[in-house]
């Protein structure tokens, strides 16, 4: 290509394989904070952000793919898209990241962009990243051959420790401002994989580098039995740190809201600021905000697994009994992210080739248990399960009731999918489920805590804004017209006597059906919501804890197991049915999923409600 064309190129482009740390680079050069992991398909969009050090060049971060011949959908989507930005003249270079832990197929793929780059006339860089690994193995790899064999030149780097990207940054300048095209050698598929198995021979460690070593730990975790019960045990250790590991957290933010409060209240000049710094702000946004901590746990938690290379593994390990439930195990990972959040859950599953099978995995998302219940849950649960340990401190009562619950809600969503893959009479064939088994890492802790730390923001920022309007609402309703004097007859009394008919079968009275009612906007709003409400009518000045004014209100038992199974099952968030409605191309789908759920939810409650009375809650 001229280089008039490319005086302009203001274009890069990141390419490569599932898993090789090619979002972990973007991040690096762009100093933006896509998702990253240690598992393939995390990144099942195009992202964009500015080269850092180039601010007039943007760089484009593409879904992986191993092959440029695609056979999935999302490969074809990421295939097309390359070939398309190929012919677009403001492309300055291609970046082709390969995993150099793994030569020969990373050669593969590398040679196949490096082709297509010279019949384009585009510049292209080959990024051996992981280097640090081959150096920490005592490997070497010469580097400066490779490229003359390539036919491009190949720069080692790691995108986890930053080595050899200040080379990278002079190598993209070069490029941009007088770019070097491969030669067009029109070598057939064929060729180009004898070529990089030769390739990998000549240059590269022979194997697998991280997996080498790892055959013990797979022949553990993968095996038929052990592996489920060390599934098993890894998923309910996980729900136990919720509680175990964020009790101290939630205890100082709590008691630092009420000293925070007990001071603040006092300073407000009139009653009515009085009120309202008291009721809305501390019991109502201060009741949510106690719970963050359990969103951190959580975050850091699921981290390790997924940056230690378990993830993956458990994917495997459940294709086969969720083949029973119509799914796969590539439903299994956007099921996990939906543990975290519905949304990132169903993005995720664009990855699912079948359109049936992502259909259904589109239908169970909903009913994962996301950071969103995580707050009601707790909430629940400690106001009626006592902080009781056994086998030493190992088995703790409020970490098993979390498991339980977190498990009816996965219950729930596989028995829909099994339901619907049962009567449906669309029949497709699926293509083989192919898997790639990450490498074993230790997790790094620094980017972990900071994910953590993004993802607890992210939490508070969208649901913040809801719980502040929604917790206004509440207490100018519940406020007025009796300046907080009898909350039963303010206008947020009236209309909850008004609904309090739907929600008494479940034992409910007006408050919990008002609060209900609040969180199908979000669910963690129903922390919010209660805590204005038992703030307008508690006649303390200081803030209470929410879970002790549960505890003195009439809620028994089986009210509270109802309230877990209405929220474990009901699709309670606008976003999530918005984005549903979106990648499914169906609005009639998500009002179906919102209607079918909720009344599912509310049936399924009285149920819940109608045995534990009869058992004697």
């Amino acid at each position: 290509m001229p280089d008039s064309q490319h005086a302009t190129a203001h274009k890069a482009l990141l390419i490569g394989s599932p898993n090789c740390g090619k979002t972990l680079l973007f991040n690096r050069l762009t100093g933006l904070q896509h998702r990253v992991a240690n598992f393939p398909g995390i990144t099942v969009e195009i992202a964009s952000g500015k080269l850092s050090g180039h601010p007039g060049v943007t760089l484009y971060d593409y879904p992986g793919t191993y092959s440029l011949q695609a056979i999935s959908g999302e490969e074809r989507v990421a295939v097309e898209q390359f070939e398309l930005a190929l012919k677009d003249p403001e492309l300055g270079v291609v970046l082709c990241v390969m995993d150099v832990t793994r030569l020969e197929k990373s050669l593969y793929f590398a040679l196949q962009v490096i082709r297509e780059c010279g019949r384009a006339g585009k510049p292209v860089l080959v990024l051996a990243n992981m280097i640090d690994v081959l150096e920490n193995h005592k490997i070497d790899i010469n580097l400066e051959a490779l490229s003359r064999d390539l036919g491009a030149t190949v720069l080692g780097i790691s995108a986890r420790t930053g080595q050899g990207l200040d080379s990278l940054d002079r190598a993209i300048e070069e490029q941009l401002s007088a770019p070097v095209c491969p030669s067009d050698k029109g070598e057939p598929d064929l060729l180009l994989r004898g070529n990089a198995h030769q390739l990998a021979r000549n240059y590269g460690p022979k194997g697998d580098v991280l997996l080498r070593t790892q055959n013990r730990l797979d022949a553990f975790f993968l095996h038929t039995g052990f592996g489920g019960i060390a599934f098993f045990a890894i998923m309910y250790l996980l729900f136990q740190s919720i509680f175990t590991w964020s009790t101290p957290a939630m205890d100082a933010v709590e008691q630092g809201l009420v000293w925070i409060s007990d001071r603040v209240v006092p300073l407000m000049g009139t009653p009515l600021l009085k009120d309202f710094t008291a009721d809305a702000l501390f019991s109502g946004l201060g009741a949510f905000l106690v719970f963050v901590p359990q969103i951190f746990v959580l975050t850091f938690v699921i981290g390790l697994l997924e940056d230690s290379g378990y993830m993956a593994r458990a994917a495997l390990i459940c294709h086969r009994p969720l083949r029973f439930f119509g799914l796969t195990g590539k439903s299994f990972i956007p099921m996990l992210s939906g543990v975290a959040c519905a949304i990132p859950g169903i993005y995720a599953a664009r990855s699912i080739d079948s359109p049936r099978r992502r259909f259904l995995t589109y239908m169970a998302i909903p009913l994962m248990p996301c950071s969103a219940r995580l707050p009601v849950y707790t909430l629940l649960i400690a106001a009626f399960i006592p902080r009781t340990t056994a086998l030493g401190g190992l088995v703790g009562y409020q970490g098993l009731a979390m498991f339980l619950v977190y498990f009816f809600g996965m219950f729930c969503g596989l028995l829909v999918t099994a339901m619907v893959s049962r009567f449906s009479k669309a029949k497709e064939s699926d293509l083989p489920f192919v898997l790639e088994m990450p490498a074993y890492r230790v997790p790094a802790l620094v980017p972990l805590l900071r994910k953590s730390w993004r993802r607890c923001q992210h939490f508070v920022t969208k649901a913040g804004g809801i719980i502040v309007t929604v917790t206004f609402v509440i207490w100018v309703l519940g406020y007025f017209p009796n300046y907080g004097a009898d909350l039963g007859t303010s206008w947020l009394g009236q209309i909850g006597r008004f609904v309090e008919p739907v929600f008494a079968p479940l034992g409910l009275d007006w408050r919990y059906g008002v609060a209900v009612m609040s969180s199908f906007l979000a669910r963690e709003v129903f922390v919010g919501t209660l805590g204005v409400i038992f703030g307008i009518e508690g006649a303390e000045e200081n803030m209470v804890p929410l879970v002790a004014q549960i505890q003195n209100s009439d809620l028994g038992l089986a009210s509270g197991v109802s309230l877990l199974v209405f929220f474990a099952v009901a699709l309670m968030c606008v976003s999530t049915l918005a984005v549903l409605s979106k990648e499914a191309g169906s609005n009639r789908l998500a009002i179906r999923m919102f209607l079918a759920y909720s009344g599912g939810a509310y049936i399924m409650a009285l149920l819940s409600f109608q045995l534990v009375t009869f058992l004697g809650g």
